[in-house]
């Protein structure tokens, strides 16, 4: 392969050299993977060159629109994991979340992500859901011993009901090791390390082929055919796009925060009906998402619009359950894609000899997403 072809669209001569030739990584996709991905493979070959392509002004997906929850599973989320799952892949990717975690700490720093250590709480409407969760504490707390470093991560908490001033919760769940983060902050500080060790990063250029010539693989985009030697491709959601017969497809998830409310009571990260609703407080706004599960063929897709019946379900709870007899607005609303699958660990495949694909975070891109880009290297080059 000539990796020093010309590309079709009129740049310079000092463009093209600069940017297009001689390229050892192409990362498709400026999210979480992604640049971890470019910023594993640079600390690997120090003098490689590595080019990030992203579609959309920001990060397309959800890696700028999550939560910020630091969080590696609830208790009803992983005993519902453990009825569809086996058990060795449960825990195996409970693993990598955690360690996937202590990877995005390590490499940016607790306060470049605001990272806080505040737990994260499960609350339960229904009490024989609440008591069948209970009784497997103990086992998964031994479990997780080796992993978190603490006998109890999961613990019982029901005086914080009242503390918190919930309405028709029967009981809550403690996780000592839930942390929460500034999602803003994550992204703003890994771009900014990855074009400090000398990754190049390009927005607004959409791919839509890959083609593995063997000795190189070339990528048609909207800028043009660009060519390298290696491809890594982490668009999550987005993936069956560029790629066919993976188990990945989108998940759309609705957000909204409030606008400051005085007095807060809450403090935290928080887990309702096996994770399919988040909520945290930032700051003194309470940001809440999730009701996927009101309606899947709606929310089974790429476009980001607003789920009229999920945010009005959204602000039900918020009124009659999270904040009762609480006077707030809605400051903002939006969706972003995530990619899951029958299965809740990530793919890092091989797609061919020089093509990986690193994608399907289930929903936990933050805590896990770090470590699938490490991975991710690591399986194109072994």
């Amino acid at each position: 392969m000539n990796a020093n072809s010309a590309i079709s669209t009129n740049f310079s001569f000092w463009e093209t050299r600069s940017y297009f030739r001689d390229i050892d990584l192409i990362v498709i996709g400026s999210g979480i993977v992604g640049l971890n991905s470019a910023i594993s493979f640079k600390e690997k070959f120090p003098k490689s060159k590595v080019l990030v392509l992203e579609r959309g002004i920001l990060p397309l997906g959800a890696s700028t629109k999550n939560a910020g929850f630091a969080c590696f599973g609830s208790v009803s989320e992983l005993l519902s994991d453990l009825k569809h799952t086996p058990e060795d892949l449960v825990w195996k990717t409970v693993e990598m979340r955690i360690k996937g975690l202590e990877l995005l700490r390590k490499r940016l720093g607790d306060k470049n992500i605001d990272f806080q250590e505040n737990g994260g709480y499960e609350l339960f409407g229904d009490e024989q859901k609440f008591v069948e969760c209970a009784e497997h504490i103990s086992g998964f707390n031994k479990r997780l011993k080796s992993l978190t470093k603490i006998t109890e991560t999961y613990r019982i908490d029901n005086k914080k009901i009242k503390a918190f001033h919930f309405n028709k919760i029967q009981g809550l769940i403690l996780n000592k090791k839930e942390g929460q983060i500034d999602t803003g902050k994550m992204m703003q500080n890994l771009l900014q390390l990855a074009q400090r060790i000398g990754v190049y990063v390009l927005n607004a250029v959409e791919v839509s082929q890959i083609k593995d010539l063997d000795e190189g693989v070339a990528v048609d985009s909207s800028v043009g055919q660009l060519k390298a030697r290696h491809v890594i491709v982490a668009t999550n959601g987005f993936a069956t796009q560029l790629l066919g017969g993976i188990d990945v497809k989108p998940a759309r998830a609705q957000v909204l925060i409030t606008k400051p409310i005085n007095q807060l009571k809450l403090k935290g990260t928080f887990h309702y009906d096996e994770g399919y609703y988040y909520f945290r407080n930032v700051g003194k706004r309470v940001l809440f998402g999730g009701g996927r599960n009101l309606d899947f063929e709606k929310e089974t897709t790429v476009a980001f619009d607003l789920n009229r019946k999920i945010h009005k379900h959204l602000e039900d709870l918020l009124h009659h359950i999270i904040l009762p007899g609480v006077d707030f607005e809605i400051e903002q609303r939006w969706s972003g894609i995530m990619g899951v699958g029958n299965e809740k660990k990530p793919i890092i495949q091989k797609i061919s000899n020089n093509v990986v694909c690193a994608v399907r975070m289930g929903g936990m891109g933050v805590a896990i997403g770090s470590l699938v880009g490490k991975l991710a290297v690591s399986e194109l080059i072994r």
